[in-house]
């Protein structure tokens, strides 16, 4: 009897996949840009077989809040050697271009790019082209030009992106930023990536996250806030009730670590409760480059690990979950049969590094470090050797 012939197999001492509940020692087969098994009893005639006995494999890990742009474009960070050399192969930008540039944006960056680059549009013409020109002035906000890219770009914009916080919106008023950008929201039916108030308290977050609905997501959800503690989603050591309330809607809670986002007190006192964030990612951006270690994916994972998130939890929320955020469950973040042959191989370090959160607060232990990515069924980063 003859055995299937495929491109591509890759053993691993222990295979992950949230979706299909692999867990334990495994393979992976891959033809084309499909994977076609996937298990611990793969029996395959391969082209090409890697074998990683002491690492492990899983889907390519999406991040859900990143900056892939041009370097000279405020944030911009360069798509395939930050992010997707580094284990990533599904992004989402957050408001990187808006309908002013989403030409350019697309012709320059998402063209010529491996990664995958889905977009959470700026309601701003110009995007995150600059740093100024943003919400603070409300007549910025173009709700039409947005509604129109949006339907013309289908599919490739997943939604739209808007941030209340002082740095971005000034002295405009956030509720009316955010109740302009619904407007396009609904219009196109888009869900929102949206960046909470922090500083001044002048906006509780309860009433912020009143106004989000089902599939929106709450990103930066693991900031700190100002000392008074109202804008953080932990008050007096717990999250606040709003919080729960908003997930029982429906509403989503992204970590967006960025260079100010990330604070291993609230992440420990949610994690403590049972309230874990729904989806992992990074706000990398230009200001990560020549980090050591290098801002990831892998790390931030880590991260949420030495807070207290079970490992089997961090990767769901590194894969599966974010598929699903996305409206891309069966396609990516999955190793079943027939889903594109996006995969991440991570190796555990286990160097006890002081893992640093935004404020310079430490917590020990080890972190993951991307070894290999597989965009498509084609190896497109192989760091085994560095």
């Amino acid at each position: 009897m003859n055995r299937q012939k495929v491109d591509l197999l890759i053993r691993a001492g222990r295979v992950f996949c949230a979706d299909t509940g692999l867990d334990g020692p495994g393979s992976v087969a891959i033809d084309g840009d499909r994977i076609v098994a996937s298990g611990p009893d793969v029996v395959v005639d391969a082209r090409q077989t890697l074998d990683f006995p002491d690492d492990l494999l899983l889907p390519g890990l999406i991040d859900l809040h990143a900056h892939p742009a041009p370097s000279d474009w405020y944030a911009g960070i360069a798509p395939d050697p930050f992010i997707l050399a580094r284990g990533t192969t599904t992004v989402l930008s957050q408001g990187d271009a808006g309908a002013d540039t989403w030409p350019l944006y697309q012709d320059t960056v998402i063209a010529p790019t491996r990664l995958r680059i889905l977009m959470a549009i700026s309601p701003v013409s110009q995007g995150a082209f600059a740093q100024t020109g943003r919400f603070e002035d409300l007549d910025n906000i173009d709700v039409e030009s947005c509604v129109s890219t949006i339907r013309e770009a289908g599919d490739a914009i997943w939604g739209i992106s808007v941030n209340t916080a002082v740095q971005v919106a000034g002295d405009s008023d956030p509720g009316e930023v955010l109740r302009r950008v619904l407007k396009a929201a609904e219009a196109t039916g888009r869900p929102l990536l949206f960046g909470s108030r922090r500083e001044p308290s002048d906006w509780p977050l309860a009433e912020q996250l009143a106004l989000l609905r089902p599939g929106d997501a709450l990103t930066y959800c693991l900031h700190r806030g100002t000392d008074s503690g109202d804008e953080s989603i932990v008050k007096e050591g717990h999250a606040q009730d709003a919080v729960w309330e908003a997930r029982e809607r429906g509403v989503l809670f992204d970590i967006g670590h960025g260079m100010m986002s990330f604070d291993f007190g609230v992440a420990e006192a949610i994690i403590a409760e049972g309230f874990l964030p729904d989806t992992i990612s990074t706000d990398i951006q230009r200001r990560h480059v020549g980090l050591e270690p290098q801002h990831d994916m892998p790390l931030v994972m880590s991260k949420m690990i030495a807070a207290g998130m079970p490992e089997s939890q961090a990767l769901m929320r590194a894969t599966a979950n974010p598929a699903k955020a996305i409206g891309m469950s069966g396609e990516i973040g999955t190793l079943a049969p027939g889903a594109c042959a996006d995969l991440a191989v991570l190796r555990w370090d286990s160097d006890q590094t002081p893992l640093m959160d935004s404020a310079g607060v430490s917590r020990m232990g080890g972190r993951f470090e991307p070894v290999l990515t597989v965009r498509g069924g084609e190896l497109v980063a192989d760091r085994r050797d560095q």
